[in-house]
């Protein structure tokens, strides 16, 4: 059976703190992204990035509960979620419902009708920072979890992989309008996010049920087992 070798005490501590600073790095990100995209999908009518924006807030909440369970975990406190973050994790859950019922609904009304869009360069531009921001945290969470043995920080690096998803379908939808002009693209872009929405939500309650799920479908019982290793 190999050795895992553990992180110093003095590492460990590092390790923990780059993990929490990339957990709030994460929370402001989401904010900034979620006014410029809600304002611009606002002003350009445009329901795909409208969308994204939304999302953005919503993973704000998400991104809290997160930054208190990896404070916890720098401090040795168990993996298992404390009162806070399975509230947290409930709030965020209806919430993405919540934004996957309403941008059906509005995806749908808006396709009847014909909405088109008055530009989608916001779109574009707001998917392609978006998309090497996430890319970046993905890297630097996956390698302090890996680092630490932390399948809970691990599995918020798969929930980032989700951020990036919902990236590339803003892209696919923006330049595609910008492309042909076909209307309808960005109701299915806005369509395709309330998808990755209502399935964020799922694996948010899911979470608070108590299971440590990946992002990806994949469920086990929570354990974060790290053994610290005198300095």
């Amino acid at each position: 059976m190999p050795t895992i070798t553990c992180p110093t005490f003095l590492r460990l501590r590092e390790l923990y703190r780059t993990a929490a600073l990339l957990a709030l790095i994460t929370i402001f990100y989401n904010l900034l992204e979620g006014v410029v995209s809600v304002g611009f999908g606002l002003a350009d009518e445009t329901l795909a990035l409208f969308g994204f924006g939304v999302d953005s807030f919503v993973e704000v909440i998400s991104g809290v509960g997160i930054w208190h369970l990896v404070r916890r975990l720098g401090q040795g406190e168990p993996a298992d979620r404390d009162r806070f973050e399975r509230r947290a994790l409930r709030i965020t859950g209806t919430s993405f419902y919540l934004l996957a019922a309403g941008l059906t609904l509005t995806a749908v009304l808006s396709t009847i009708e014909g909405h088109r869009p008055e530009t989608a360069f916001w779109g574009i531009v707001v998917a392609v920072v978006s998309i090497v921001a996430m890319q970046l945290l993905i890297h630097y969470k996956v390698k302090v979890g890996t680092a630490l043995n932390s399948p809970a920080i691990l599995a918020d690096a798969a929930c980032t992989r989700t951020c990036l998803r919902l990236s590339v379908v803003l892209l696919a939808a923006s330049a595609g309008y910008a492309l042909t002009g076909i209307g309808w693209l960005d109701g299915a872009g806005s369509l395709a996010i309330a998808w990755l929405s209502f399935r964020e939500g799922k694996e948010a309650f899911a979470v608070a049920r108590g299971l440590a799920c990946s992002c990806s479908g994949t469920c086990s019982a929570p354990q974060e087992t790290v053994r610290h290793e005198a300095d």
